[in-house]
């Protein structure tokens, strides 16, 4: 990919005023071009003057090609022509041909505000030029998604969660959309001039489907055009921002027909028409509510007063599509989420007809653990690992680095990373790392900045201490864990997962009260006997009960857990460590982290405080600098003040590589499918891997309300080149007093200060700050966004180590693609205490675990609690997709069930908002997931070892007022075992982290604990019911609509949820053994046929082509040629079906079948969907249709030009 072209990153250095000159030239070029005005600088009248008679030729051109449609539009024309064939229409609503098009990234940011000004308004949206780029405040700063989904009846079955429209409401809303008015098609660019501009602007998206299946196939896309009134521009510069530019679809190039070995053959259309909502319904079609069928009255498309508006006048998107392949919708707002969530929804829809993938709500990050190695590292054998040699590397990835004498290696594409044999030791006093070499002593300087790597794959960087002066050895595993966070509703963390802890760690000095008595306290602690601290029974808990706290034998993690109440120990200890107080507790495990064996027992030797006045201070000091203690909050208590508590001495942060964000693309592939390239898993199960397909991420920074906190925000909207919504634009006297108010101003990080005090200097335009959301009633908005690039974008060499440690680790050569498949799912709740209008949710402690069926009980309703997002709570649809899903959701969820069953992931999820009703936590629990998941091992993270071994205890249904309660929805929760063996390894004192009224909710309001359950069942019981009512239920699989049945009537053929013919339903033995699985991969079977012989035809159509013979040779067509027809051949042979199992195959998506007038087969029983006639080819060996047959666009244009000579 073209960065720079495409995303508008990794561009050559330049100054700002440069590239805008550049840009300014090429907006106005363009605008020439079509015969609009311009803005023609002084600088550059010159050279349009010389250029004058260019533009006007190029501009009779275009002339000639005013009703020409580019490839793409034209297969959405089509689409339109025939779906609205039935209408018998006078003229068919046709796509604009002469628009501004966006070919490349940052033309649309240009257009977006006036060439001579910094500010541009109208009724739906107020832009400004800030210091860090655009700000742009929609008209409303929220939006509702109920009643907003619209569906055009015909082609696929309307989901009973969606209104269903007439065609004819259709047509005629869609030729209003694309008659705007004259005000909304002004182009922000031009608006300073008397008579500006006005057109349509228009872009090609190539988003992704599907991953690439290394060495089996590559990554899958789909094409998207999206057409907005000039005045939306802004919303084009978004969604181009977050998905790519897709270039100028006039050429052939950038025309997915002809790249068949990505595309899908599914096209997408987004037509953005705000104007919409003041439609009536009379005039769209709609019937007066005498004549309304119950459809049409229950979805409100019908009218009694000739004067009511469509939709109420309210914001709506409509939609059309069919199994042809083709999406067409209209959003009749301008709120930049609609567009995102447009293509999300248009991914989805690509994915399930293309089969094997599924569109996912996501967050994710590969999780590394971290290791805090102090001053020294490999002073023992243990850093040696037998199986890796550096001559090994050397021999593998010797291309990769450059060698150096003394017998390490230099990365060369990123020199900062060091290839280093074993065994080493690194001295951070000495700064140095020595080894030795044919028998001589090799030593190299430790530098921070620097990655050095051992054979094994193991990462190790000299790092300083965020809070203290001081620096640290930091080692780093190999090998991370993908913790997968999909269906998370909104507010439940999907971005959290992945961002670091660091920024959320608060640094101290670690107070004594008085030292002497506190170390003689201490003293204690480590002459205690701890032999008989165990219940009978319990002794096996600890190896070696005689180890004392000091022993090398012990770590400061066994030392914490020896000093962690448990029902395991009797209850005379437990009531002796509950006596401890905490400081010196925390002492306790300071000493134990930094003491050494030669210490011996004068340790009380090497901690002092200063004197102050004469008398002791309270300031503790190791060998007589401060120590430095690190905190972190974990929610609120009742008055609304931070809950923090100390993390351990040693504790580092993991790293993280940021997977996904939000719109997701995944495959589900056999794990034989990875064994060259994957971690060792096992081959018996499927692996699931992703793809973000995002490269700009939606973030809601929440948290940057509180200068400071938010370090990773503050430093993003620090820096230049930002899309920016819903905050205030500042400048004047509002931006002085911020930055002359030192009691706020001095609490931002540095890269925040900076750019707020440069815009103060400097006195003129706008500046935002992180901690200032607009204003909105008053009030500050509760949804302040902001793109991000991703993080692996701007520091790629943070991926690119991820990258090679594994490859080291796995011993992959260079050639082969590093698979990261995902290692455990955690999915985030958004919870909330009962308040005016909104039912209590607050049922769940920090972590549950739910079996296939209570999973997806949850999966299919997606219930959430208020959300500063939304404007409501309530069910967001199966899989959270259910305001951006096309089509019914059982497609999507029977993909997901077969996902599940085939991979055997297990299903946790994690609260954020509340936990109970009195405890907030936001998404404090989020950050800290990772790292727990990180640091345990595959055995240790399965559920049935969790529950064996006490760190999991089943939610039972229980009787409350004579009313059974079916408290055993909600899984299985984690104990204070789990608190005290696994929350261990994070705080000095977790049981005070996770309390007991925060790991049983129940305690905190037994009466808002049942509703709260009471709540979920009954909406679980409605949201199924809807299935059975709109005939839905028949598109799902059979342990599907088991599981519908009994959410919505209590059982299913007589059993209910636990009986164990209903539990066998979600087993890989059932699946595998499926006649309804073998449809599955029978239907995508067919649709790979028909979608390569489509691809054929296309090909051979274009190298036919006489006016493309230059270009033809150019893109290889005829190689691309062949390739089709070996993979078309490959698809036919019966023994494809077998390669397919264990993949998801394809959903029926209907579950019967019709063969319409123009040959399409649909999806369903059958199994098969034809191409439509234009592209069909029933043999590959058949003559193809001749260039005579094709006219090409330059006959085309020569036919034309003879017409109109003739006239």
């Amino acid at each position: 990919m073209d960065f720079a072209h495409t995303l508008g990153l990794n561009k050559a250095p330049e100054s700002p005023e440069e590239e805008r000159a550049k840009l300014r030239l090429y907006i106005n070029l363009k605008l020439a071009s079509s015969g609009q005005p311009t803005c023609v600088p002084d600088e550059s009248s010159r050279f349009f003057g010389i250029s004058r008679d260019l533009l006007y030729s190029y501009r009779e051109k275009n002339r000639l090609l005013a009703n020409y449609h580019c490839r793409v539009d034209q297969r959405i024309q089509g689409y339109i022509k025939r779906y609205l064939e039935e209408l018998d229409l006078e003229t068919v609503p046709t796509l604009p041909t002469q628009t501004f098009l966006l070919d490349r990234h940052g033309v649309a940011r240009e257009l977006s505000l006036p060439m001579d000004s910094d500010e541009f308004h109208s009724d739906i949206v107020s832009s400004y030029r800030v210091k860090q780029g655009v700000l742009h405040n929609p008209a409303s700063d929220r939006r509702t998604t109920k009643g907003s989904f619209h569906i055009t009846e015909g082609g696929l079955p309307v989901p009973g969660d969606k209104k269903a429209v007439p065609k004819v409401t259709f047509a005629r809303m869609l030729e209003r959309a694309l008659k705007p008015p004259q005000e909304l098609l002004t182009v922000p660019f031009t608006s300073g001039l008397e008579t500006p501009a006005r057109m349509f602007v228009s872009l090609l998206l190539r988003p992704i489907v599907c991953p690439e299946i290394p060495g089996r196939d590559a990554e899958k896309t789909m094409e998207v055009r999206f057409f907005a009134p000039g005045n939306l521009v802004s919303n084009l510069d978004f969604v181009e921002s977050i998905f790519g530019n897709g270039g100028n679809p006039f050429l052939v190039e950038n025309d997915a027909a002809l790249d068949v070995e990505h595309w899908t053959g599914t096209t997408g259309c987004v037509i953005l028409a705000p104007h919409l909502v003041g439609l009536t319904k009379q005039e769209l079609g709609l019937p007066h509510w005498d004549e309304a069928t119950e459809r049409q009255r229950h979805d409100d498309m019908c009218w009694k007063d000739a004067g009511e508006l469509y939709n109420d006048g309210q914001a709506f998107k409509l939609t059309t599509r069919d199994e042809s392949g083709v999406i067409v919708t209209m959003i009749a707002d301008n709120y930049f989420g609609y567009c995102k969530k447009e293509v999300k929804a248009q991914i989805s829809y690509s994915a399930n007809l293309f089969g094997m993938a599924e569109e996912e709500h996501a967050g994710g990050a590969l999780a590394f653990p971290c290791r805090n190695h102090g001053e020294e590292y490999g002073a023992d054998s243990r850093t040696v690992h037998p199986d890796y040699t550096f001559e090994e590397v050397v021999e593998r990835y010797g291309s990769a680095m450059d060698l150096q004498t003394e017998g390490y290696g230099i990365d060369r594409q990123y020199p900062d990373v060091i290839y280093l044999p074993q065994p080493i030791r690194m001295d951070l006093h000495a700064q140095t790392i020595t080894w030795d070499k044919d028998g001589e002593r090799q030593t190299i300087p430790l530098r921070p900045g620097k990655i050095y790597m051992q054979p094994s794959g193991y990462k190790l960087e000299m790092k300083k201490h965020p809070g203290a002066p001081s620096w640290r050895i930091v080692g780093m595993n190999p090998e991370g864990t993908f913790c997968h966070k999909p269906c998370t509703v909104s507010g439940g963390g999907k971005s959290e997962i992945s961002k670091s802890l660091d920024d959320a760690v608060i640094y101290r000095p670690l107070f004594v009260d008085d030292l002497e008595k506190d170390l003689d306290r201490v003293q204690e602690i480590f002459d205690r006997d701890y032999t008989k601290r165990y219940r009978p029974g319990h002794e096996h808990e600890d190896r070696d009960a005689t180890r004392k706290p000091l022993s090398s034998e012990r770590s400061l993690g066994s030392v914490i857990k020896l000093l962690t109440p448990t029902s395991s120990y009797t209850d005379e200890f437990n009531e002796w460590l509950e006596s401890i107080p905490p400081r010196i507790l925390a002492l306790v495990f300071l000493i134990k982290r930094f003491y050494r064996v030669e210490w011996g027992d004068r340790w009380r030797d090497h901690l002092s405080v200063d004197e102050v006045d004469g008398a002791p201070a309270h300031e503790l000091k190791l060998h007589g600098r401060n120590i430095i203690a690190s905190y972190l909050r974990v929610g609120f208590d009742g008055k609304g003040k931070w809950r923090t508590f100390k993390l351990r001495q040693d504790f580092i942060a993991t790293e993280k590589v940021q997977m996904e964000d939000d719109i997701s693309a995944s495959v589900v592939v056999p794990g034989r499918c990875i064994s060259n390239c994957g971690p060792a898993i096992d081959s018996d199960h499927s692996v699931k891997l992703v793809k973000n397909c995002e490269y700009r991420l939606f973030q809601r920074p929440d948290e940057a309300i509180h200068p400071g906190y938010d370090k990773q925000t503050e430093l993003d909207m620090s820096q230049p080149g930002n899309f920016i919504a819903n905050f205030e634009p500042i400048s004047g006297e509002q931006l002085a007093t911020l930055v002359e108010d030192v009691h706020t101003f001095f609490q931002f990080t540095p890269p925040m200060q900076e750019r707020l005090r440069s815009a103060y200097e400097d006195g003129t335009g706008f500046v935002v700050s992180s901690a200032h959301p607009r204003m909105v009633d008053g009030k500050p908005s509760k949804n302040p966004r902001y793109l991000q690039v991703r993080p692996d974008l701007v520091k790629p060499v943070r991926k690119y180590v991820a990258d090679m440690s594994a490859r080291l680790h796995r011993k992959l050569d260079l050639g082969e693609t590093v698979c990261n498949p995902v290692d455990a799912v955690l999915t985030g709740r958004r919870n909330n205490p009962p308040e005016p209008g909104i039912r209590s949710l607050a049922v769940y402690n920090p972590i549950h675990y739910q079996e296939l069926p209570e999973l997806f009980m949850d999966f299919i309703c997606s219930l959430t609690g208020k959300s500063p997002s939304t404007t409501g709570a309530g069910s967001e649809g199966a899989l959270t997709k259910g305001p951006f899903n096309a089509l019914r959701a059982t497609a999507d969820l029977n993909n997901a069930l077969v996902s599940y069953i085939l991979t055997d992931y297990a299903g946790y999820s994690s609260s954020a908002g509340f936990v109970g009703s009195h405890v907030r936590v936001d998404h404090d629990i989020s950050l800290l997931i990772p790292e727990i998941w990180a640091r345990l091992d595959p055995e240790h993270r399965d559920p049935q070892y969790l529950i064996a071994h006490g760190y999991l205890e089943p939610v039972e249904d229980f009787e409350h007022n004579g009313q059974q309660v079916l408290g055993s929805r909600l899984g299985y929760r984690i104990t204070s075992h789990f608190v005290h063996g696994y929350f261990g390894k994070i705080f000095d004192n977790p049981t005070a982290v996770f309390t007991d009224e925060i790991l049983k909710p129940e305690t905190q309001s037994l009466e808002d604990y049942v509703d709260g359950i009471n709540n979920i069942v009954e909406a679980q019981q409605g949201v199924a019911q809807r299935y059975l009512d709109d005939g839905s239920i028949e598109d799902a699989c059979p342990p599907l609509r088991a599981l519908l049945h009994i959410m919505a009537t209590g059982s299913y053929e007589g059993k209910d949820i636990h009986h164990p013919d209903i539990r066998a339903m979600f087993t890989r033995e059932y699946l595998l053994g499926s006649d309804w699985y073998r449809e599955r991969l029978e239907v995508k079977q067919q649709r790979d046929i028909a979608l390569w012989e489509r691809h054929v035809l296309s090909l051979q159509r274009f190298l036919d082509d006489k006016g493309y013979v230059d270009e033809a040779e150019r893109l290889g067509i005829a190689g691309r040629l062949e390739a089709a027809k070996d993979r078309l051949r490959h698809v036919k042979d019966p023994a494809y079906l077998d390669e397919l199992v264990g993949t998801l195959g394809a959903d029926p998506l209907r579950p019967a079948h019709i063969e319409d007038s123009r040959g399409v087969l649909k999806w369903g029983k059958a199994k098969l969907a034809r191409p439509v006639a234009d592209v069909r080819a029933e043999n590959i060996a058949a003559p193809m249709a001749s260039a005579s047959e094709v006219p090409s666009l330059l006959d085309r244009v020569r036919e034309k030009f003879r017409r109109a000579t003739i006239h």
